[in-house]
């Protein structure tokens, strides 16, 4: 086999994914920065701050799940240079994210005091509900955002995502510093302070990239004078159709992700700490999967607009290629390094905390070995997914990730995570199965329809 007719794609598929992974990078740095600050609280506030966010994860899953299906569409119609369909994408995106956003807000915020019933150390869930509070709010313009993205990625405009972002990272740290710890005059708001700063972070980030959009010569004329009561009731079924069931493919593996959250919680606050310090790590590098998988749906949605199927599926064949060879390198870091990384989330000065530091260093290590193995059946799932939302092949992915994560991972997860089993790392091994289920079932049905579409071409 020729590589080189795959590998001559990297330089631009890197070009293209770059700033996209590095502005999902940004959100997870989020996440990154508010568990090392809340770390150095105390094992039961960053368990606290992984128990909030568990059910933020859920909530996010499916407003960023939805928000996908506008790159495809958008991509298809700057693929085909139909300028009216691309703003009527956007208006109409735009719109149903800012819905989607404000009801999953409201849900959060009603389903709240479910933590109490769910077996979650006291201490922990105490310190979790006026976080919750506040982070949930963050959900609509975080929502919102995302609409403004993806439209901004199917331009593949993908860089001003990721300028927004890194701005919202500046200011997130900036007022972690002042708000936790109580710098400068500032109260000290403990992890309350870390959701302060979540908040204000979103909307800034949101504000700075419609800011850059309106000023783009390719992207003005779509997002300025907006008739925004005036809905496209065609476009918004087609919207809904789409990301309806993109929203439940993210669902059911973030949904998997949480629940190993709650399982480690029965286990108590530190294998639950542990599980958040693996859980950070791994996202970190599952973002660069996920800038593949958008640079993916880009360029497949470009080539189904031009109807040229056999450069699509050699294009998405140098990105899945590109994302096995980064997972591999991910995976070997992981690996390597399992012992130190662990060691970045505690303070190991602090004596009173200083068996529950180390317990949690030690339970995560074990984590990140399981995390090490799934690199590649991780970031192949993901890729491979955005290659179909670019097809805009929905329906059947969705009923893939659920068998995968609910069907094979999570019973290997609760059967194997229990504590007279192999505990949290037991729960691990579940995720690798799901993980490992859904990459070879979505790469099956990749295959399939592409070499349909070349075969009814002719």
């Amino acid at each position: 086999m020729n590589l080189s007719i795959y590998t001559k794609e990297f330089a631009y598929n890197w070009k293209l994914a770059a700033p996209v992974m590095l502005g999902m990078l940004g959100h997870t740095f989020v996440s990154f920065i508010d568990n090392i600050m809340v770390g150095q609280l105390g094992t039961a506030e960053l368990a606290a701050v992984s128990l909030g966010n568990s059910y933020m994860f859920i909530a996010m899953s499916l407003g960023i799940g939805f928000s996908t299906a506008i790159t495809p569409l958008t991509a298809e119609a700057d693929g085909a240079k139909n300028g009216e369909q691309a703003k009527s994408v956007f208006k109409n995106g735009l719109i149903l994210c800012f819905l989607l956003g404000s009801i999953l807000f409201l849900g959060i915020h009603f389903s709240k005091p479910l933590l109490y019933y769910m077996d979650q150390p006291q201490e922990v869930v105490e310190l979790a509900m006026p976080y919750l509070e506040l982070v949930a709010f963050s959900l609509i313009p975080l929502i919102v955002f995302q609409a403004l993205k993806q439209f901004s990625d199917g331009l593949s405009m993908t860089k001003y995502p990721m300028y927004a972002t890194l701005l919202a990272n500046i200011v997130n740290v900036g007022l972690n510093y002042v708000l936790i710890f109580g710098h400068f005059g500032f109260p000290k708001l403990g992890i309350v302070g870390a959701a302060y700063g979540t908040l204000a972070s979103r909307f800034i980030m949101v504000a700075y990239l419609w800011l850059l959009l309106l000023k783009k010569d390719k992207s003005r004329a779509f997002v300025s004078h907006l008739k925004i009561f005036l809905l496209d009731k065609l476009m918004v079924r087609k919207i809904i159709s789409l990301g309806a069931p993109s929203s439940m493919q993210m669902f059911f593996e973030v949904a998997i992700f949480t629940a190993a959250i709650w399982l480690s919680g029965f286990l108590g606050k530190n294998p639950q700490a542990a599980n958040q310090i693996a859980l950070n790590l791994s996202s970190m590098t599952f973002m660069v999967a996920m800038g593949l998988s958008v640079a993916s749906m880009i360029r497949v949605g470009n080539q189904k607009g031009l109807q040229n199927y056999k450069e699509l599926r050699r294009i998405a064949y140098s990105i899945f290629l590109f994302a096995i060879i980064l997972a591999t390198l991910f995976g070997l870091l992981f690996f390597l390094f399992r012992h130190d990384l662990p060691k970045i989330y505690v303070d190991f000065n602090d004596v009173v905390n200083l068996n529950d530091n180390m317990e949690v260093v030690s339970i995560a290590t074990q984590l990140l070995l399981a995390a090490a193995i799934f690199q590649i059946s991780d970031s192949i799932q993901v890729v491979v997914l955005g290659a179909l939302r670019g097809l805009q092949d929905v329906k059947i992915p969705t009923l893939i990730t659920f068998i995968a994560y609910w069907g094979v991972g999570f019973p290997i997860s609760y059967f194997l995570g229990k504590e007279d089993r192999l505990g949290s790392f037991g729960i691990w091994l579940g995720l690798l199965a799901g993980l490992s289920t859904a990459a070879v079932l979505l790469y099956i049905r990749f295959n399939y329809l592409t070499l349909k579409l070349i075969k009814n071409s002719k």
